[in-house]
């Protein structure tokens, strides 16, 4: 079974890789510079959260408005059938 192709660059892909990169980022620099840079990991959590229960957060938003299109990130791959099995 081969793995599904994505679909391009859309806004359900690129807010989460946006969020890891931030938490990410700001562990970081938690680590090596202040505690205080980990207030921002609460934030992109937070926006995360948001994004997940209500279905867009700002940067969402944002993307939108910079005309980043809206899709399915991840196409379902076929149903199985009897067939495949024998």
């Amino acid at each position: 079974m081969a793995l599904p192709k994505h679909s391009g660059w859309t806004v359900e892909r690129i807010v989460p890789l946006l969020g890891g990169s931030v938490v990410g980022t700001s562990l970081l620099l938690g680590r090596t510079h202040s505690p205080k840079w980990r207030g921002l990991t609460a934030f992109a959590s937070a926006n995360l959260v948001l994004y997940g229960i209500v279905g867009w957060c700002p940067m969402s938003l944002l993307l939108q408005k910079a005309g980043v299109p809206r899709g399915a990130s991840c196409p379902v791959p076929a149903a199985r059938t009897d067939a495949d099995t024998i």
